[in-house]
C-alpha cells in the first residue's frame, strides 16, 4: 500500500512525524521546517475525511516527563500549519478515549513518546556493565511491544513519516507496525522522498560523483567515509576532521581540533582512496584563530604548518578553490558537514564557497543532495535552499542509508 492509493476516508491514522523542533527560551518554534516538511501527508488524510492522531518525540527526555521537551508547546503551530484546530492529549499512552472520540478531519496530538522510556526500548537507570543488564534489556524489549501495541490501538491505519528518526528501532517508528498488515501501513511523502532521494545517490549515480563530508570528528563519519570511497569519484573531507588528517601525516595543527587515537584510522583512509583511484581532496591551508570565538584575531597559514596557539576554523583560499574544482563538474553531489565554524559569520568562506559551487552544479543538471544539521543549517543561512535538488530531513538516518544499512523505520513498512 502507498499513501498516493489509499483513501483514508472514515479512517483513523496515526502517523509517526519528527516534529522535534527546535525552541527558544520561550518555547516558540525557531526553524519549523519539520512541521512544513510533514504538511503534505496530514492533509491528504484530512482532505479524504479520515481522522488523524499525530505522534512524535521531542528533545531527550530520557524516559521522563520533562515539561521543557513537552509538545503541548507546539499545538498552536501545528494547528496553523494545518488550518484546523488541534486537541491535545497529555498522555500519550493514555489517549484512547480521546482517540475513539476523533471524527473525520479531526486532529489529536499525542505527548511526547519520550516521556516513556519504552519508546526508545532502553533500560533507565542501569549500566551495561551490570549482571542484571541483560535481563533489564529483555523485560523493557517486552514492555516496548506493549506500548507499541497500545499506541496502535488507536487508529485503524499507521503512516510512517519520521525520516530522521527511520534509523532507531523505537516503537513508534518500527514496532508500531507489527499491529497491522500490508493494507494498513504505509510511507508517508517525505519518507518516500527521503528514500527516492537515497536510491539516488546510491543505486542512480550520474558521474562524475562527489561527496563532501565535513565536521569536527573522524571517528563519527568513518563508516561512511569507507563506505563512499567504494562509489565516489572526488571525496572532499573538510571540517574540523582535517587537522586529524594533518597530523597523521606529520603536520603541526597548533590548538586544532585533532583525534590522535584515529591517526592511523586517517592514513588507512588515505590509502584506501588511492588503491580505489578516488580523488581525496583535503585541505591545504586555513584560515587560522587565537581562540574559538568570531572577533579572534586570523591568520591564513598551511593546514599542516599551524603555530602554537592557534587553531584551524575554516578552509583557506586555496583549499576553497580545490573544493569547487572537484564540485564544479560533478553530476551527483551528496554534502554532509560544514567546512568551518559556520557559526560565527567570519569563518564561513568555505562553507559558502562549496554551496555556491553546488548551486552552480546543480544549475547545469547535477543531482544535489545536503543531509545534515549543520550543511542544512549552512544552506539555509546561505538563503540558498531553493538552489539544491534535495535538502534531507534526517541526520543520522541519510547517513545510516547511504552507509548501506538498513532503517528500522523503513524495513518495518516495506519489506
Amino acid at each position: 500500500m502507498t499513501i498516493d492509493t489509499c483513501n483514508f476516508k472514515d479512517q483513523k491514522v496515526i502517523v509517526r512525524v519528527d516534529f522535534n523542533v527546535p525552541l527558544d527560551e520561550n518555547g516558540k518554534i525557531t526553524d519549523d521546517t519539520r512541521i512544513r516538511g510533514a504538511v503534505p501527508t496530514l492533509k491528504k488524510i484530512l482532505d479524504e475525511g479520515g481522522a488523524l492522531i499525530i505522534m512524535s518525540h521531542m528533545g531527550k527526555p530520557k524516559g521522563k516527563v520533562n515539561p521543557k521537551f513537552s509538545l503541548g508547546q507546539i499545538t498552536d503551530a501545528v494547528s496553523q500549519a494545518l488550518g484546523v484546530p488541534v486537541q491535545f492529549a497529555p498522555d500519550c499512552a493514555k489517549a484512547a478515549d480521546q482517540a475513539a472520540a476523533l471524527k473525520a478531519g479531526e486532529v489529536l496530538l499525542l505527548e511526547n513518546l519520550r516521556f516513556y522510556p519504552e519508546e526508545e526500548g532502553k533500560p533507565v537507570g542501569i549500566e551495561k556493565t551490570d549482571p542484571a543488564y541483560e535481563d533489564a534489556k529483555k523485560a523493557m524489549k517486552a514492555s516496548q511491544k506493549e506500548f507499541a501495541k497500545t499506541l496502535a490501538s488507536y487508529a485503524d491505519m499507521y503512516v510512517m513519516d519520521a525520516f530522521g528518526t527511520a534509523h532507531r528501532k523505537h516503537a513508534s517508528t518500527a514496532v508500531i507496525a507489527d499491529y497491522f498488515d500490508e493494507d494498513h501501513k504505509m510511507l508517508g511523502y517525505l519518507m518516500e522522498k527521503e528514500v527516492h532521494a537515497v536510491d539516488n545517490i546510491l543505486s542512480d549515480i550520474k558521474r562524475p560523483f562527489t561527496a563532501i563530508m565535513g565536521g569536527s570528528k573522524v571517528s563519527t563519519k568513518i563508516g561512511i567515509i569507507e563506505n563512499l570511497l567504494g562509489k565516489v569519484d572526488n571525496l572532499i573531507l573538510c571540517g574540523g576532521m582535517t587537522y586529524t588528517f594533518a597530523k597523521a601525516m606529520g603536520g603541526k595543527v597548533g590548538n586544532s581540533i585533532c583525534e590522535e587515537d584515529k591517526l592511523d584510522v586517517a592514513l588507512g583512509v588515505i590509502k584506501q582512496a588511492k588503491e580505489k583511484g578516488v580523488n581525496l581532496v583535503l585541505g591545504v591551508d586555513c584560515v587560522a584563530g587565537d581562540s574559538f570565538s568570531n572577533d579572534c584575531n586570523t591568520q591564513v597559514c598551511p593546514s599542516d604548518d599551524i603555530p602554537d596557539g592557534w587553531e584551524g576554523l575554516d578552509a583557506g583560499p586555496e583549499t576553497r578553490k580545490l573544493f569547487v574544482d572537484a564540485i564544479k563538474d560533478a553530476k551527483t553531489i551528496l554534502w554532509n558537514g560544514p567546512a568551518g565554524v559556520f557559526e560565527f559569520d567570519n569563518f564561513t568562506g568555505g562553507s559558502r564557497a562549496i554551496a555556491e559551487a553546488i548551486a552552480e552544479a546543480t544549475a547545469k543538471g547535477a543531482f544535489s543532495l545536503i543531509g545534515g544539521g549543520d550543511s542544512v543549517a549552512c544552506i539555509n543561512k546561505f538563503g540558498m535552499a531553493d538552489k539544491v535538488s534535495y535538502i534531507s530531513t534526517g541526520g543520522g538516518a541519510l547517513l545510516e542509508a547511504i552507509e548501506g544499512k538498513k532503517l528500522p523505520g523503513v524495513v518495518a513498512i516495506k519489506d
